[in-house]
């Protein structure tokens, strides 16, 4: 197959070209995977082991194919990665990045060129900032010793990212692969940087997998589903208790009073459960709305959402507020909870008259769908709210400034936003409670699950 894919654009949004290699990037070089083996891709063609196809979110098409690994490959990456830690440390972009995201992902250009240009460009430029301020402390103990503390690197480290957010998983690959080339332009050492494409634990020995049971690797971090957490954590006990950390699954509740702004409370909702077509593990999936605006908020609603809906399209229409899903299985899953929703008596397509017990109540769909209950009272939608599996956000629309901090203390979230949602900080933590997941990203709390502490104790004047 070819090396290279390359293709040019000529749409309303972006015209130019892309272009990415389709091997694996390896110790600072392109390479092709070691096994030939068979392998289903999208579950629609069979390809060898080294072979994905990637299809359109839009059309459905075959964009290209792309090379896969199997556990050797991993081999070679963490061999590559090692090696690297032992010795070695030290505006067209953008665009190109947007429309490989909006081409493989679905979703519209211009999301997709802020999240990057936005996003990701500052993340990084954020993390390189902490390179030399990560510090030790030294701690006072006695006249006769003195002892102090250092934050040293794990090691080699994997990451399994997502396919809802720029430079993602095995669906989403692209964006990945075009980072990779930049790797090496910015003069990264071989080997700090190794991007092995691959599925997870559905195939013998593929790529998931063993990364999470792989001996010399010292930690994996996961964004995903809770099912495959789990599945991580397990690797890890069964391994080398490699560190885990894990940002899952949720079911956010975002909670409207009375005394709202309700105009701009419809907004933010609209955003909570609309950005990205519904593909956000911390969309506000769950709309409590206080009895005395409810029919206000359901007209205001419904409203935005037949526009969103009057607006959907090619992510490179130049107009498109709304793309596609990111495939066929997760459209068709997503139809699959609509269907219930209807079968449990609740009203669509804003779900309404929606009961706390219902399936599209409790369970992460990971799409579009918007559930609306009616509450009367603070410690009623507490409760409410609370009693779930899942933590990961909340949202709290209210004048009262009182109510707004109690209620925020009150719910098991580990982020509350108060008078606005998606509301992203790069350095602000960002994770779950419950299970929605291990440790934290963003801000600096991320550092301490990429570091591990050292004692040193020296002796001054003590004598045997």
């Amino acid at each position: 197959m070819k090396e290279t894919f390359s293709l040019t654009l000529d749409t309303p949004a972006y015209k130019g070209g892309v272009t990415i290699n389709t091997g694996l990037f390896i110790s600072g070089k392109w390479v092709k995977p070691v096994d030939e083996q068979k392998i289903e891709c999208y579950v629609m063609i069979r390809l060898s082991l080294a072979l994905f196809v990637i299809l359109g979110a839009a059309t459905g098409k075959v964009i290209t194919a792309i090379q896969g690994g199997s556990s050797k490959d991993v081999d070679l990456a963490v061999n590559a990665a090692e090696e690297a830690y032992k010795t070695l440390w030290g505006s067209k972009n953008a665009e190109e990045f947007a429309a490989l995201e909006a081409l493989n992902c679905g979703k519209p250009f211009a999301s997709a060129q802020r999240e990057v240009a936005v996003g990701c460009v500052q993340e990084l430029k954020y993390y390189a900032g902490w390179a030399d301020k990560v510090h030790g402390k030294t701690i006072e103990t006695t006249e006769n010793k003195m002892a102090y503390t250092r934050r040293e690197p794990y090691g080699v480290v994997a990451v399994i990212i997502p396919w809802n957010a720029p430079l993602p998983s095995e669906l989403t690959p692209l964006t990945a692969l075009k980072f990779a080339s930049l790797v090496n332009e910015a003069g990264s050492p071989p080997g700090v940087v190794n991007i092995v494409n691959g599925y997870g634990d559905l195939f013998y020995n593929i790529v998931g997998k063993a990364m999470a049971y792989h001996p010399r690797i010292r930690k994996i971090a996961f964004t995903g589903s809770t099912l495959t957490g789990r599945k991580i954590q397990k690797a890890s006990a069964k391994s080398n208790l490699k560190v885990v950390t894990l940002e899952l699954g949720g079911k956010s509740p975002n909670i409207i009073f009375n005394d709202a702004d309700l105009e701009q409370a419809i907004k933010w909702a609209f955003t909570g459960i609309f950005a990205n077509m519904g593909q956000l593990c911390r969309a506000g999936s769950r709309v409590f709305v206080q009895e005395g605006i409810y029919d206000a908020f359901i007209k205001g609603f419904s409203a935005a959402a037949q526009h969103l809906q009057q607006n959907a399209g090619d992510p490179f229409s130049g107009n498109a507020l709304h793309g596609p899903q990111v495939s066929s299985t997760q459209f068709n899953r997503i139809m699959g909870y609509i269907n219930s929703g209807k079968t449990d008596g609740a009203q669509p397509n804003i779900f309404t008259e929606v009961k706390p017990t219902m399936k599209i109540a409790r369970e992460e769909v990971f799409g579009p769908i918007g559930v609306v209950m009616k509450f009367k009272t603070e410690q009623e939608v507490i409760e409410i709210a609370n009693d779930i599996t899942y933590g990961l956000a909340c949202g709290i629309f209210t004048e009262n400034v009182s109510r707004a901090i109690r209620v925020a203390h009150a719910l098991e979230a580990g982020t509350a936003w108060v008078n606005t949602y998606n509301t992203i900080e790069i350095s602000v933590p960002f994770g779950g409670y419950k299970q929605s997941g291990i440790g934290r990203e963003q801000g600096e709390c991320v550092l301490k699950h990429y570091t591990q502490v050292k004692a040193v104790h020296i002796n001054i004047s003590l004598k045997l």
